[in-house]
């Protein structure tokens, strides 16, 4: 591509100004790269949760203290 070759051109009408700009917002919009998703938010009722908390190791007084807050 040369620089005096146009990017793209009307082969077909004679648009106005507005939709040429409308063209070459949607073609800007296009080029662009994708960026990641955003994650997904988080429910309510999963954040009103109690936090998870590490499983009870086996040995000496672990029963005990698997029923006790942490």
């Amino acid at each position: 591509m040369s620089a005096e070759e146009p990017l793209f051109r009307i082969v077909r009408g004679v648009p106005t100004a507005e939709e040429l700009a409308a063209l070459v917002g949607v073609i800007a919009t296009r080029s662009r790269p994708v960026a990641a998703p955003a994650p997904a938010p988080t429910s309510l009722w999963s954040r009103s949760a109690r936090p998870t908390a590490a499983a009870p190791t086996a040995g000496r007084g672990a029963w005990r203290a698997s029923g006790l807050p942490r």
